[in-house]
């Protein structure tokens, strides 16, 4: 069976090498097409576009690599079916499914490298690209703010509420912060400073004076004599990782997040810090964070689905695995995106998890089901 499987494995990872350089080739050519007015008024040189193609590789493969890995797995099916060369094997004794085990694997590893590219390589190289497109002409949200026109962040926990005029990531300092919190007898604590920075964990308030209300509907009261040079408050338990993680996703709300590339990490620690969103982002953060889980298991339901298209007996022609790819892929797509939408939506038509897995439990189950009628 070894011979067999590296026959099989030959068999295919050569056109997906094809399909994959390919495909590769083609996404980068039409996105510098689409970007080179942009690109030219950004001042970049031949070298620069070279390494801003190389920058966006990543990205590109996330999009490409279960196309590739279907395309090549229904040309390599029909191929052998063309040439009666399933036929022969199962005549042999070996099932079909011992035949497509090479496949499997190939279709496991793909999804490996499709975690990994998401979780780790793609914002990453992300970053690097937006620094090369921005070498020669300033980025605009690169200034050392990360909000210009103020913000806000709350502690759920703590019941703590941060509200600041800009934040300056490079320093991790707060401008103009006015923080305040319940305390446990009822009463209510305000601290305003002229700015605060965090230091080995510790929270600095300079310039800083302190209110305190006893109840709602009471005056506030000073608690400080006079403004405070520096006030250290090492009961503050926020961290200015957690202040720019609120600060990120309130400009995800304005952008489109389900074309946004946010790590599970990151989705994970804004979630498990907000357990009291409301229902609506709630719901959308959710959808995204499962979308995320389940996109990488894409590929192995690439493989379930070609299996039946392409493993069918009966001399075929060549093009029909593309024409077929075209369709599947153009089916899960659709399938996929509306599925999403359901779950995202504000009245949450579907539950998170099964709007996120719903595609690949369709294709999937159509995949095993077709496959057990193959003759």
């Amino acid at each position: 069976m070894r011979l067999l499987d590296r026959y099989l494995f030959r068999e295919l990872l050569t056109p997906m090498a094809y399909c994959l350089g390919g495909f590769l080739i083609f996404w980068i050519s039409y996105d510098l097409f689409t970007e080179l007015q942009e690109l030219q008024e950004h001042k970049l040189r031949f070298l620069d576009v070279l390494g801003y193609s190389v920058a966006k590789t990543p990205e590109f493969l996330v999009t490409i690599l279960p196309v590739a890995l279907l395309l090549a797995l229904l040309y390599t099916l029909t191929n052998h079916a063309r040439h009666n060369e399933i036929t022969a094997m199962r005549a042999a004794g070996v099932s079909l499914w011992r035949i497509c085990a090479p496949y499997f694997a190939v279709g496991l590893a793909s999804s490996a490298v499709l975690f990994v590219l998401n979780e780790s390589l793609v914002p990453r190289s992300t970053a690097w690209a937006d620094r090369i497109r921005y070498r020669y002409v300033p980025n605009p949200d690169d200034s050392g703010k990360q909000n210009e026109h103020g913000g806000s962040y709350f502690n759920a926990r703590e019941r703590r509420l941060w509200q600041f005029t800009e934040y300056h990531s490079k320093t991790a300092e707060v401008a103009g912060p006015k923080v305040s919190w319940p305390l446990p007898d009822g009463s209510l604590r305000e601290l305003d400073a002229e700015r605060a920075t965090c230091a080995n964990g510790t929270w600095t308030f300079f310039n800083a004076k302190e209110w305190e209300q006893s109840s709602r509907t009471a005056q506030w009261r000073p608690l400080l004599a006079s403004n405070m040079p520096a006030l250290a408050m090492p009961q503050f338990q926020e961290t200015s990782g957690d202040i720019e993680r609120d600060i990120r996703f309130s400009k995800y709300e304005r952008l489109n997040s389900r074309k946004l590339n946010i790590p599970l990490m990151e989705l994970w620690k804004y979630l498990r810090a907000h357990p009291d969103l409301p229902p609506a982002q709630s719901r959308k953060w959710q959808t995204k964070f499962d979308g995320r889980l389940a996109a990488p298991w894409t590929c192995l339901v690439v493989v379930l689905i070609a299996i039946p298209f392409g493993a069918a007996s009966g001399r075929r022609n060549l093009f029909f695995g593309v024409a077929g790819s075209i369709f599947i892929c153009f089916g899960f797509f659709v399938v996929q995106q509306f599925s999403l939408a359901l779950g995202s939506a504000p009245n949450g038509y579907l539950p998170a998890w099964l709007a996120a897995w719903l595609p690949n439990m369709i294709f999937g189950g159509l995949g095993l089901w077709l496959t057990a009628r193959v003759k």
